[in-house]
């Protein structure tokens, strides 16, 4: 199938499941924000984004582990390599396990620590805590869950890592109302916690078992529980590396701007920390199907890289980026026409000032929208291929070298406003850089092709 299939046909039937089950993931982050809203009002919201650096970081974990997994094996795939195949799978669940359970035991002994460092206010840093507290007791499950949702895609079962996301969501959804609201559990925040670490160890054991079921070419071997190929671990931790860096930056970015808020707007910062709350979470609801699309163009990428089919890669790679420039324009059309509408439903109390400066904030990042789809399948092209520092330059390139610089010259310059502004700069500078980076690899793939066809031809 990742060989002959007509490539459109082929994207758009790996890519629908992801991209229902990114969409189930996004729409929990919504509901389970609005949840706590309503239940607990909208300065809770910013305890919530307290725990984003956390939370972002962990799946930075899972995402590098898993996406760096998934090119090693995709590869090893198409050339028929078993023994890889199976080192890549292994390896990624054990050195995941060891790293989220080290990184899960730390963040619980420095939990007051770190949400001061991270800017949390005494009015929403006990939801924070409340939160996190929790929270750190699942981390293990979601990042394995993530490694064997990427190897499950890698393998052709884009299904099964989309019903594994929709069981995760799906239960988090009903169970939130329920611990979250006096009805139920009356538990608050700490109740949504609760109520994701129920869904994720769920998840989890639903995909491992599918996973070592026999139709899966996974062959997960339970026996040999310490043995570790660092080969594979190289190589793995490379080419997912560009993925860790993407969300452990967003990490780094989430605090920054919680300090220049408390900076900038010292009168007001918890009502724009939760601003930035709500903006964070309906960017993820507007960026997780694209990310759906490039999950399913990887593996097609990944295995006919392997077999050297540059043709198949070339049109692959061409239909899967128009259809995320037409996705984020759509987007972009509705933050502008509907974001006073989203920040009405989650104001409880019906805060003008929350709904005012939280709507023409997101209607400033937006403009990002227009070119921020270009850095995402570059990015991901190369990690598809292997190229490690390619994905690198890609992916860095909006947070580091753009963002951070510009957040800090604009918010002196302009205040607040400023940080919204840089966020849709960033977007759109390496949104170009992109473009370029694509318009290269597409000639280069382009002369491989022609060779190969006038050489088959001779």
């Amino acid at each position: 199938m990742l060989g002959t299939m007509d490539v459109k046909k082929l994207l758009i039937k790996l890519s629908i499941p992801a991209i229902m089950g990114m969409t189930m993931n996004a729409l929990y982050n919504f509901v389970d924000t609005l949840f706590v809203a309503q239940g607990a009002g909208e300065i809770a919201i910013g305890g919530l984004a307290m725990a984003f650096p956390i939370q972002m970081v962990s799946a930075a974990l899972g995402l590098m582990i898993g996406v760096g997994s998934a090119s090693v094996f995709s590869r090893a795939f198409g050339r028929g390599d078993k023994v890889k195949m199976e080192q890549a799978v292994n390896t990624a669940l054990r050195i995941d396990f060891i790293l989220a359970l080290v990184f899960s035991v730390l963040g619980f002994i420095f939990i007051d620590e770190l949400l001061t460092f991270f800017g949390a206010k005494a009015t929403n840093i006990g939801y924070a805590k409340d939160y996190l507290s929790v929270i750190y007791f699942g981390l293990i499950f979601q990042t394995l869950s993530m490694v064997l949702n990427n190897l499950t895609r890698a393998e052709g079962r884009a299904n099964l890592a989309m019903v594994a996301l929709v069981i995760g969501t799906g239960l988090n959804i009903i169970l939130d109302p329920f611990f979250i609201f006096d009805f139920g559990l009356g538990l608050g925040v700490k109740g949504a916690a609760m109520a994701t670490v129920i869904s994720q160890v769920v998840a989890f054991s639903f995909i491992f078992y599918k996973s070592i079921e026999s139709k899966s070419t996974l062959n997960i071997n339970l026996h040999k529980v310490f043995h570790i190929d660092f080969a594979t671990v190289k190589e793995t931790l490379a080419v997912g590396m560009p993925t860790f860096l993407r969300n452990a930056t967003g990490a780094l970015l989430a605090i920054i701007i919680f300090r220049l808020i408390s900076k900038y707007a010292a009168g007001n910062a918890d009502i724009y920390q939760s601003i930035y709350g709500v903006i964070n979470r309906i960017i993820m609801f507007v960026f997780l199907p694209a990310f759906g699309i490039v999950q399913g163009m990887v593996p097609i990428v990944g295995f006919n890289f392997g077999a050297k089919n540059h043709q198949r890669l070339k049109d692959v790679i061409s239909y899967a980026s128009k259809i995320i420039i037409a996705y984020f324009f759509v987007g972009f059309i509705f933050i502008q026409v509907f974001a006073t509408g989203i920040f009405q439903i989650f104001s409880e109390e019906n805060n003008q000032f929350f709904i005012i400066y939280g709507s023409q904030a997101f209607r400033i990042i937006s403009f990002g929208f227009l070119l921020v789809g270009f850095q995402i399948i570059v990015s991901a092209i190369f990690q598809a291929f292997g190229y490690p520092i390619r994905a690198m330059i890609a992916t860095l390139s909006r947070q580091i070298l753009f963002f951070i610089p510009l957040a800090f010259l604009l918010t002196y310059l302009w205040g607040i406003k400023g940080i919204w502004f840089a966020f849709a700069a960033a977007d759109l500078l390496s949104g170009l850089i992109s473009i370029v980076l694509l318009i290269f690899e597409m000639r280069s793939i382009e002369r491989i092709a022609q060779e190969q066809f006038a050489a088959a031809n001779t």
